[in-house]
């Protein structure tokens, strides 16, 4: 049986490793198991590393179910979303480490972290739906419009623009690159870095910044 997401403590810090081995599709099973261990770690931990196997984040949803039944459709973007705002209003610190292509859903991801690092080299990120005839729900305009820089808005949406990681940084994807080598120590740095600010004032600043547009990704979600 796959392990979509392999869970690690190490001094209040979890590290949820995406890999199915494959292209990290978000996929239902990819989805839920993000979501149950990101209940683990709010029991276990106080800052969450969420990241993927050297040169791949996630490749964004599966395509064998897009293009496969109306209802399997259905239920993979229904649990994806609610996995993704899962995570964009999630109480604790969320730093992801994009250790390479992070497409499509998997942009979406990066979109939901409080620190964002990127693997620089010849890898890719952004939203590229409309290349591929698909539209963008409305968690994903929703975190678009959050967090991407208005300049690149239309660009990294409407027009479907990949970016190099460090094109992705202005853009609003990433917060910083590194060598590749150094980017789970990076990581630790700033999950270590925000672990020392006070988790009550985090969550509550954190939750009022985000309030309204979580609410309108959770009216999109059908609740």
């Amino acid at each position: 049986m796959t392990t979509y997401v392999h869970y690690q403590l190490e001094d209040g810090i979890a590290s949820l490793t995406m890999d199915d081995g494959k292209a990290n599709a978000l996929n239902v099973s990819m989805s839920k198991a993000l979501s149950d261990n990101l209940d683990r770690a709010s029991e276990e931990a106080e800052v969450v590393i969420i990241k993927g196997r050297p040169g791949l984040l996630c490749a964004g949803f599966d395509l064998k179910v897009i293009n496969g039944t109306l209802a399997d459709q259905a239920a993979m973007v229904n649990g994806g979303g609610r996995m993704l705002l899962k995570t964009y209003l999630y109480p604790l610190p969320v730093v992801i480490a994009c250790s390479g292509h992070a497409i499509a859903a998997g942009a979406l991801l990066m979109l939901t972290g409080d620190y964002r690092i990127g693997a620089s080299g010849d890898f890719r990120i952004g939203l590229n739906e409309t290349s591929i005839g698909l539209g963008l729900p409305v968690f994903g305009q929703e975190l678009a419009r959050d967090r991407i820089d208005n300049r690149h808005l239309t660009q990294a949406t409407m027009n479907a623009t990949l970016y190099t990681p460090e094109d992705a940084v202005n853009a609003g994807f990433l917060d910083e690159t590194v060598d590749p080598d150094a980017l789970n120590e990076r990581a630790m740095e700033q999950a270590k870095r925000l672990q020392k600010l006070d988790a009550k004032a985090f969550a509550e600043v954190k939750a009022a910044m985000r309030k309204a547009t979580g609410e309108t990704i959770l009216k999109s979600l059908g609740e």
